[in-house]
């Protein structure tokens, strides 16, 4: 088990490596990363779709990288925004990793690109732990998911720069109970800012479309606290203790 535990560690901190070299290339060009976490079927692609579209109306130079495991049904929805777009497939894999968002972006990226998003693998676990040379993490979830989401999956709403609520519009509809997914969500990321959105009525996009520009612009991200007890190797120790240790 040890063995397991310190092939994972030095597999992340190659990574991280990877990551850091990637976020002083890509500053150095002015290009601010935006990396977006979510389960599958939380609305991220539609929200996306919208935020570029806004983006590009602005005449904002803006581009997207979307990584599925097969299909590139998401790259033809993103499209339509008017932005470039490149799908990655994974061929299985349940994550992005710095390495792999390095070699997509050789000869792709346009020179100019302002902010780049990068639609993560839909998926909570795998990806939260791969630090990808990003600026902003956000990590979303839909108001139909549940209000304990932030406690069954601590790490990626614990290391989010930005909490994101998809399918506001219907929140009503399903009694989904906003202070109870609040209070968790505060519990394991204090201080971090929470945006509600839907990509139907074009709620929140506005306002989320701000706050990433004002990232673009240099303005202060939001440090979670538990980013440095992930340095320190203390993850497991973030985790709310009423949350199974088979969910930290």
């Amino acid at each position: 088990m040890c063995r397991v535990i310190d092939v994972r560690q030095a597999v992340l901190a190659r990574n991280d490596a990877l990551a850091g070299a990637l976020r002083k290339e890509l500053a150095s060009r002015r290009t601010t990363v935006v990396n977006l976490l979510s389960s599958p079927g939380s609305g991220k692609t539609a929200l996306l779709e919208r935020v570029l579209a806004a983006l590009v109306e602005r005449g904002v130079p803006v581009a997207a990288l979307t990584a599925d495991l097969a299909t590139e049904n998401d790259a033809r929805r993103l499209e339509r925004s008017g932005a470039p777009v490149k799908q990655v497939l994974t061929g299985g894999l349940c994550h992005l990793e710095a390495a792999q968002l390095r070699g997509h972006l050789r000869g792709w990226l346009p020179a100019d690109t302002r902010v780049l998003f990068v639609e993560n693998v839909g998926n909570l676990v795998c990806p939260a732990a791969y630090d990808l040379g990003e600026t902003l993490r956000v990590t979303l979830m839909s108001v139909t998911e549940g209000e304990d989401k932030p406690l069954k999956y601590p790490m990626a709403f614990g290391l989010a720069h930005l909490v994101v609520l998809t399918k506001n519009d219907i929140a009503d509809a399903v009694d989904f109970d906003r202070p109870a997914f609040t209070g968790n969500v505060v519990r394991v990321n204090p201080g971090v800012g929470i945006v509600p959105t839907s990509a139907r009525t074009d709620a929140g996009v506005d306002g989320l479309v701000e706050r990433i520009l004002a990232v673009a612009e240099g303005a202060a991200v939001h440090r979670p606290v538990m980013a440095g007890r992930v340095r320190e190797g203390r993850l497991l120790q973030d985790a709310p203790d009423d949350v199974p240790a088979g969910q930290r």
